[in-house]
């Protein structure tokens, strides 16, 4: 039976060498149990059926990578394996086999690797054909059988009986050979459905608790790269403290002994980057305090809003900012920390890059809304060339190796987000570019 914590191309092989030995299984008793078991010896046309099952398991094994993650080749598989069984049954006494209870191998294999709607669809179909054989039972088998018994019970002393006894003997077992087979269907009709609805219950929860161990083993992964990051973070933004204050004071100095135009120009440009300078360094130590002592301060979504713009006009003035905020999340109440700031102006500063490389112009919209009545969604979108969709896929999740970089500023807003609650999905606009979605709790007015 298929592993839930194995991969798919392992369990996949798993069901290739099951295949290979439930053929080998009725070749043998074909062969060697026939009589031991009471199986009806099979006619000629078996055979041909059984060629056709080791070509079919032959071709399973060689390409049973072909089914990875396609669900619909899987149950394809599986309701082959049904037919087979079938078959096999059919020409072996049918619904008098005492093998017919592996028809629900199948439907246990699909209850735990498939959606609901396969291990249903299987218990109906081996529902239906056992019905079939269990209809098409020949007379000669329960009479055989009551026979049997009869003579059995006969030959203890036949003195003792008379013409008509054997005749009622037989109707007798006749009739109770009859329920037998009535309460093995009843019994297999059962076991479908318990495989069924149990099983596949079991199956569904172990996929899901799989599922949540996954994403939390790699949200422990990208939690210890951002650590690492932003213990490098905090040491070098020690380090450049010095350097900054150093350089401001040279500045100040070469300012009141300039005299020539072209010089003061340049020294006001030298001022405007020391300011940006100094204002990200104590923006990060304000973050990193507010992060340490867990504060989070509640805000109108409207003042965040100014407040971010003013940020991206002080520190990226070059940017053409388009702001739309609804009414409805203008009200909202927004929980968060120093870090919300700095995670949102890494987006838009890559927006701003990558529409500046393709149009010539750092262009970037942004529209606020409110999807749900406690949901904040940000959409964050840039006019540039687009990003791949493997890209599109990792980005935010881990360092990527990209043309443009490694994608750690992406990756730091992503976690920050992830931190307040939120979430940030990344995917190409339909006129070009790439929208950046994030998505935030709040309170609005009416709670």
């Amino acid at each position: 039976m298929a592993n839930l914590n194995l991969p798919f191309s392992a369990n996949q092989q798993q069901l290739a060498l099951l295949r290979l030995v439930n053929w080998g299984l009725k070749i043998g008793l074909i062969l060697f149990a026939t009589d031991l078991f009471g199986l009806t010896t099979p006619p000629i046309t078996l055979s041909y059926v059984l060629i056709i099952e080791a070509c079919y398991v032959g071709f399973s094994y060689r390409f049973h990578r072909l089914s990875i993650n396609n669900q619909g080749l899987l149950f394809l598989t599986l309701l082959l394996d049904t037919l087979f069984w079938a078959t096999w049954l059919y020409f072996t006494g049918g619904a008098t086999n005492a093998f017919v209870s592996l028809l629900l191998l199948p439907i246990a294999i699909s209850a735990i690797t498939l959606p609901r709607w396969a291990p249903w669809s299987l218990t109906a179909l081996s529902t239906a054909v056992y019905s079939l054989m269990i209809i098409n039972i020949p007379d000669h088998s329960v009479d055989d059988t009551a026979n049997t018994a009869a003579d059995m019970h006969a030959g203890h002393d036949m003195s003792q009986i008379t013409m008509d006894m054997p005749a009622s003997h037989n109707m007798s077992h006749s009739m109770d050979m009859g329920s037998h087979y009535l309460g093995m269907w009843f019994n297999f009709v059962i076991s479908a459905l318990v495989l069924t609805v149990t099983v596949g219950f079991i199956a569904k929860r172990i996929r899901q608790k799989n599922v949540e161990l996954r994403y939390l083993r790699e949200a422990q992964l990208r939690q210890e790269k951002i650590l690492a990051l932003g213990t490098a973070s905090a040491q070098m933004a020690h380090q450049l403290a010095t350097p900054l204050a150093t350089l401001r004071l040279l500045v100040d100095e070469i300012t009141d002994t300039a005299h020539n135009a072209d010089q003061t120009e340049l020294l006001a440009e030298m001022q405007q980057a020391l300011n940006r300078c100094e204002i990200t360094l104590s923006d990060l130590r304000s973050a990193t305090e507010s992060i340490r002592e867990q504060k989070l301060q509640q805000q109108a979504v409207n003042k965040f809003v100014a407040q971010l713009s003013e940020q991206v006009g002080l520190l990226m003035p070059e940017t053409l900012l388009s702001i739309n905020t609804s009414p409805q999340a203008e009200v909202a109440i927004l929980s968060a920390d120093m870090s919300l700031l700095p995670a949102l102006m890494a987006l838009i500063q890559n927006g701003a890059q990558a529409s500046e490389a393709n149009q010539h112009a750092a262009k970037v919209d942004i529209s606020i809304l409110l999807s749900q009545p406690q949901e904040l969604t940000i959409i964050i979108r840039d006019y540039g060339a687009g990003i791949a969709t493997h890209l599109l896929e990792t980005l935010g999740s881990n360092m990527v190796k990209s043309p443009k970089g490694m994608g750690i500023a992406v990756l730091l807003s992503h976690t920050s987000f992830e931190r307040l609650g939120g979430k940030l999905y990344l995917k190409a606009h339909s006129q070009g570019g790439t929208e950046a979605i994030v998505t935030l709790p709040v309170k609005t007015s009416n709670i």
